[in-house]
């Protein structure tokens, strides 16, 4: 059942517009993360849905009720921010209480909520500590309890973990989507991380120069990106210069490749092909039927992953391999031949700007 919807919204500072036409429908209890690098928009997106910006047009509705034009002190939304923004001179507690005063709740009342908070985020044992006692990721902690303690409608997440160190990075996300998930409350949270996206979220909302450019689940972002774009800021990818050759092939370094997912193109227009790194191999495996011949250019033991750098057609393509007991380095300078799946292959589409 959908919670939040956002139509056709638009946002312009003078001259600029810096969210074009998205169109977005997040359902109760799902978990969205919006991602895409600096200046992109997907900052603004948020500001919009807490209230802090208006869209300049659309309409953005919660729970059926059109809260476009809404204050955000009206619209029960839970924020945590990048910088954390505890009150220093207040202890875990008190910030953890600070809404519940504001509302109206009884000491009891108070009391029972900040004990349940603190219990979520482990970190009862610190609740008489100020956050200049306290490490990055705790202060975040408390920062999402002092978010959820008034039991808001919809938690909102700005870049929370881009300040932390990666271990640490590593650790709070998990317990994000674990507090997200047993409270069952309905989530945006905004990254610039590929990473972050996809280990967390139900879905993720890519977004380029404004506009959302795909909107999927994590599988299918990374799977079947829809455009050039995606393809390239989500994960690592070896693009070709193709052509289209009939409504389901293609020609790409010298050879013609059917019987892939149509191209939607005339015979002869120019497109991009790709294909991911690990998609690829140098020894055939099961459900591998294409080919191409190359030459090693380099080739790295990086632990779980062989990686090598083959030549194709003039062109350096990137083969990630799992490493086995018995794995054996490329050599370089050596002819092979790079096997891949048809179904991998991907053509990828532009988006007018």
């Amino acid at each position: 059942m959908s919670f939040l919807t956002l139509t056709n919204i638009n946002k312009s500072f003078g001259a600029n517009t810096v969210v074009r036409d998205l169109d977005l429908t997040v359902n109760t209890g799902e978990f969205v993360s919006v991602l895409g690098p600096s200046g992109c928009g997907k900052t603004t997106v948020l500001r919009m849905i807490a209230g802090f910006e208006t869209p300049s047009s659309g309409s953005i509705r919660v729970d059926g009720t059109d809260v476009t034009a809404l204050p955000a002190s009206r619209r029960k939304i839970g924020m945590v921010f990048q910088a954390y923004a505890l009150f220093p001179n207040m202890s875990v507690r008190e910030n953890v209480a600070f809404g519940l005063k504001i509302v109206g709740m009884s000491r009891a009342q108070i009391d029972a909520r900040v004990s349940e908070m603190l219990d979520l985020i482990s970190l009862g044992h610190l609740a008489d500590r100020y956050p200049y006692q306290m490490s990055g990721g705790q202060q975040q902690r408390v920062a999402l309890a002092r978010a959820l303690a008034p039991r808001p409608n919809l938690l909102l997440l700005d870049e929370p973990l881009s300040a932390l160190d990666a271990q640490i990075r590593t650790s709070l996300r998990d317990d994000i989507r674990r507090i997200q998930q047993e409270l069952g409350i309905t989530t945006i949270f905004v990254t610039h991380d590929q990473e972050e996206a996809l280990s967390i979220s139900d879905r993720v909302v890519v977004m380029h120069k404004g506009r959302a450019d795909q909107i999927g689940s994590p599988a299918q972002i990374y799977n079947h990106p829809s455009t050039g774009f995606v393809a390239n800021f989500v994960g690592k990818l070896n693009t070709f210069d193709a052509m289209a050759s009939g409504t389901d092939s293609v020609a790409v370094a010298g050879q013609n490749i059917a019987g892939l997912r149509s191209t939607a193109m005339p015979p002869g227009t120019p497109i991009t092909v790709a294909l991911r790194p690990e998609a690829l191999s140098l020894a055939r495996r099961p459900g591998d039927d294409l080919s191409l011949p190359g030459r090693v250019l380099t080739s790295s033991f990086l632990g779980s992953v062989i990686r090598a750098q083959i030549e194709i057609a003039g062109q350096s393509v990137s083969v990630d391999m799992f490493n086995r007991s018995d794995a054996v380095l490329p050599v370089v300078g050596e002819q092979t031949e790079v096997w891949f799946a048809r179904h991998d292959v991907l053509i990828l589409r532009e988006v007018s700007p």
